[in-house]
């Protein structure tokens, strides 16, 4: 998977939940077994603008030549999987989420792990075109 896919994937997922958070604000703490409630529901539609913006930079940003940018991009987003699945993880266990977060904690595992996948192959392409320079 090239970063490329990843970056698709990404804008695709983050719109959804851009879409959701924002206009179904409820319905998403409901899963999580989270009492809804004015100030929840302005903090969910925030948050939606976050995942809007994030969305259109990975799909303004998924043609990308390898390049610190990009793997300020890739490095950002495993920072941001990591906290959430220990998030996630953390909520459920002292019962502030029912065990539906764990839905979320797959998805933002599975993401996580394609941008290291990226990572690392995007690090290895580099490392091969700068052997190629040499010859």
């Amino acid at each position: 998977m090239t970063f490329r896919h990843v970056a698709i994937l990404t804008s695709f997922l983050f719109l959804v939940l851009a879409i959701a958070w924002m206009f179904f604000p409820e319905q998403m703490l409901t899963q999580w077994g989270v009492l809804y409630s004015d100030g929840a529901g302005l903090v969910s539609r925030r948050g939606a603008v976050f995942y809007l913006g994030v969305a259109v930079m990975f799909f303004m940003a998924r043609n990308t030549e390898h390049s610190a940018a990009r793997m300020a991009l890739i490095k950002g987003m495993i920072t941001i999987c990591t906290v959430l699945i220990l998030l996630g993880v953390y909520e459920l266990s002292v019962g502030h989420a029912s065990d539906k977060i764990l839905a979320a904690v797959l998805i933002e595992a599975i993401l996580g792990l394609a941008f290291i996948y990226a990572w690392r192959t995007s690090n290895k392409a580099n490392n091969l075109n700068k052997q190629w320079e040499k010859i």
